[in-house]
């Protein structure tokens, strides 16, 4: 099963390549026109979003910074350390919400210091393929095209991002403890 799951993957890419163009070039699609209509939409959005960007990344810096961060964590050790969940992941609950790039540096970090198969490396994985960059999403699509009122958007990206770390760490010790 392995081998056949593993062969499907190596020529998914490749046959979705190929067969695109020439079912686009059957349907009579100006398939060079189009990709060219394609690339100056998304050079127009990228334009759009650069200073929904730049505010993001500033806001980062200045709660990484000011060590708001650490003290946000400092509050919820006390009770992580009680119920035997490992603080060292406590920083990627903060980070994943609003940081993509940032979040997967830290949990690379861990992986690296506690190894892949330790609980911390598990949690930190489970962690960052069961939650989402809330904050960011909402930064840049939202503002690329114009919704100003995310506020209910805002609370049922960062609930559910609560709920897939709680999630995360359960699921990680059912099955690996």
């Amino acid at each position: 099963m392995y081998a056949f799951v593993s062969l499907i993957s190596s020529w998914a890419i490749p046959i979705m390549i190929v067969f695109i163009p020439l079912y686009a070039a059957y349907r009579k699609v100006p398939v060079y026109e189009s990709f060219v209509d394609g690339a100056k939409e998304g050079f127009d959005t990228a334009i759009k979003i650069i200073p929904h960007l730049v505010g993001m990344m500033v806001a980062i810096s200045v709660f990484r910074a000011s060590g708001a961060m650490d003290l946000l964590i400092g509050w919820m050790r006390p009770f992580f350390e009680s119920i035997g969940v490992p603080t060292e992941v406590l920083p990627l609950a903060i980070l994943r919400p609003i940081t993509g790039a940032g979040s997967l540096a830290f949990t690379t970090d861990l992986i690296e210091q506690f190894g892949p198969d330790s609980m911390i490396g598990r949690i930190a994985s489970t962690v960052q393929g069961s939650t989402d960059t809330t904050l960011y999403v909402i930064t840049v699509y939202f503002g690329a095209i114009g919704i100003r009122k995310a506020g209910y958007a805002l609370k049922v990206g960062l609930i559910s991002d609560l709920v897939g770390f709680v999630a995360s760490i359960i699921i990680c010790f059912l099955v690996f403890t």
